[in-house]
């Protein structure tokens, strides 16, 4: 009587390895620049908590940037010109938009585009 064996074969196992080698290499490469968007987040929401009656548009800036350091967030990350504060009917919001560039491997790239904007409390001056 003979028996049947079942499972995967060396190659099916060889394939299978290197499917979850590349997502796994994906997402090395990958998780350290959204890692970096959280920590864009939360200087972000620290800074619209903060107690902004009085500052300037160049003092909020220059905190958020400040608060941006703290959150190990590189200036050639996000820049001063990343950094825009607009109003619209009597509310101020704070955008952070930024594009980072992740070499994947040989002449492949990925572009991540970031965003994020909060509504300031308080009154901002010029």
């Amino acid at each position: 009587m003979k028996s049947k064996q079942t499972g995967i074969t060396l190659i099916g196992f060889v394939i299978v390895l290197m499917v979850v080698g590349f997502f796994g290499f994906m997402a090395m490469k990958l998780v350290p620049s959204y890692m970096e968007y959280m920590g864009v987040s939360k200087a972000l929401a620290q800074e619209a908590g903060g107690g902004l009656e009085g500052k300037s548009l160049n003092e909020v800036r220059n905190d958020l940037l400040r608060k941006l350091d703290f959150q190990y967030v590189s200036t050639d990350t996000v820049g001063p010109k990343d950094i825009t504060v607009s109003r619209e009917n009597n509310t101020t919001s704070l955008k952070v938009s930024y594009d980072k560039r992740v070499p994947f491997m040989y002449n492949i790239d990925f572009l991540l585009h970031f965003e994020k904007s909060v509504a300031l409390q308080g009154n901002v001056g010029e």
